[in-house]
């Protein structure tokens, strides 16, 4: 083998473990992965019940039910499509019904997400980037929301 040859070899062997090693860092990754999904794009891509996600959209008006001690059900809507929540625990100080969410969790059998966390805006004129492009793409977004939301009607 010539000198060449063995330079090629290391190259394409290096190039190869390299492949290797990014493949592997990726594959071990995506379990940790989550995406975030408006209520109708749940029933568009049929998500499967146990698969993690973030959930945003709006908190339906009237839809905010306060069980026994922690327990807490509401309906997150992106005014297409519903999807009935269930959270266990203590809510952020400024979630309330109009307002954008984005929830953590898993859809159970029955098509209930199940959210390990809420996430809620953090002023009056806040609403995360991910609900507001859903709202948008839905058509749901007005002129008046994006001035709120960047300041410009300030």
């Amino acid at each position: 083998m010539t000198r060449k040859q063995r330079r090629s070899a290391m190259i394409f062997t290096g190039l190869g473990v390299l492949g290797v090693a990014i493949g592997l860092v990726l594959w071990g990754l995506s379990g940790n992965i989550t995406f975030f999904y408006s209520p109708s794009d749940i029933a568009e891509q049929h998500v499967k019940p146990g698969q993690r996600f973030r959930l945003g959209g709006l908190v339906e008006e009237g839809s905010l039910v306060r069980g026994k001690s922690t327990l807490i059900k509401f309906r997150v809507t992106d005014h297409a499509r519903e999807v009935p929540v269930v959270f266990e625990g203590v809510l952020p100080d400024l979630f309330r019904e109009g307002q954008g969410v984005v929830a953590e969790g898993a859809l159970n059998a029955q098509g209930v997400f199940v959210a390990d966390s809420v996430l809620a805006k953090h002023d009056e004129n806040y609403m995360p980037p991910e609900v507001a492009a859903s709202l948008k793409k839905k058509g749901m977004w007005t002129k008046k929301d994006t001035e709120a939301v960047s300041g410009a009607g300030s």
